[in-house]
């Protein structure tokens, strides 16, 4: 089979109503290398990179509330920072670069989806408009 590992993915694909971060930028355990207390941090089989996760919310209305909240990895030597918060938002929109989801059966028996990206990023402002004459006022 030709699909072997993670798969690529965009963000409108995974995302395509958006997300929001819900909660703060953790280590993710690599509960091989953490032994008698001590923590150890999980790090990506290819790449090496250390791994981080945060939650964030689908914006996706169709969602049951179960459904809403998922955990993104993140892959990157040192800790991400969310973005800053806009105003009068109550939760901070999020977009991601560099994603992959790896499907697996969960402890349900149920398929499931682990995302790893390399990026965390605040909105890309829309592209300005341009107030380009029409060809009547040229006239």
């Amino acid at each position: 089979m030709a699909l072997q590992g993670p798969i690529p993915v965009t963000f409108d694909m995974v995302f395509p109503h958006g997300c929001y971060v819900v909660g703060e930028v953790e280590k993710v355990k690599d509960f091989d290398a953490s032994t008698n207390g001590r923590f150890g941090q999980a790090r990506d089989k290819q790449s090496g990179e250390l791994v981080w996760q945060v939650a964030v919310m689908d914006a996706d209305p169709t969602l049951k509330p179960a459904q809403k909240t998922v955990a993104v990895k993140i892959l990157a030597s040192m800790q991400p920072v969310p973005p800053a918060p806009m105003a009068g938002l109550p939760f901070t929109p999020v977009e991601f670069d560099g994603m992959s989801v790896t499907p697996y059966v969960n402890a349900n028996g149920r398929l499931a989806y682990s995302i790893r990206v390399r990026e965390m990023r605040g909105l890309l402002p829309a592209a300005p408009k341009t107030n380009a004459p029409t060809s009547k006022e040229n006239i």
